[in-house]
């Protein structure tokens, strides 16, 4: 009688936690907020942080602070130039292949009904399909991957 009680609390427990969670597939529209700008990204649950393409010009101004200057793609294929301060740089280990440094910026990530400031690092994706992979600083806690399914989700 214990057994089937405590498996009884366990399956609700679990069942509440899932249902808490909101679904996206493995490709999803995301809203970057500060920017005012909606991006096609991939859902990564392999990647620690979120990474972002960036055919960056890094200038550092007159306090000696680095910035970068970068070009965001639109859904609708408008471009979006910006400057974005560089919060540190980022040592990447990759699968097989030597150590890359990084810059890393922060970004408002809104994907569904949640809003996140997450740091990104920036990467040249342009032999890439998505030009943004969100990883699990921003997905952790809050998301289930249906990974058979693209845009299940739009930012609300």
């Amino acid at each position: 009688m214990k057994v089937k009680f405590f498996l009884i609390i366990i399956l609700v427990c679990c069942t509440d936690h899932v249902a808490s969670k909101e679904i996206v597939g493995w490709v999803e529209k995301v809203h970057l907020t500060q920017e005012n700008i909606l991006v096609v990204a991939k859902i990564d649950s392999g990647a620690r942080h979120s990474s972002l393409h960036c055919d960056c010009q890094s200038q550092t101004n007159n306090k000696g602070e680095k910035w970068v200057h970068l070009k965001i793609r639109s859904v609708n294929g408008e471009t979006l130039e910006l400057d974005k301060k560089v919060v540190r740089q980022a040592k990447i280990k990759r699968h097989d292949e030597e150590m890359q440094i990084r810059d890393v910026i922060k970004l408002n990530i809104h994907l569904g009904s949640v809003i996140k400031e997450v740091e990104v690092n920036l990467i040249d994706r342009s032999g890439l399909n998505y030009q943004l992979l969100v990883g699990r600083s921003f997905l952790s806690g809050n998301f289930l991957i249906d990974t058979s399914k693209k845009f299940l989700i739009s930012p609300k």
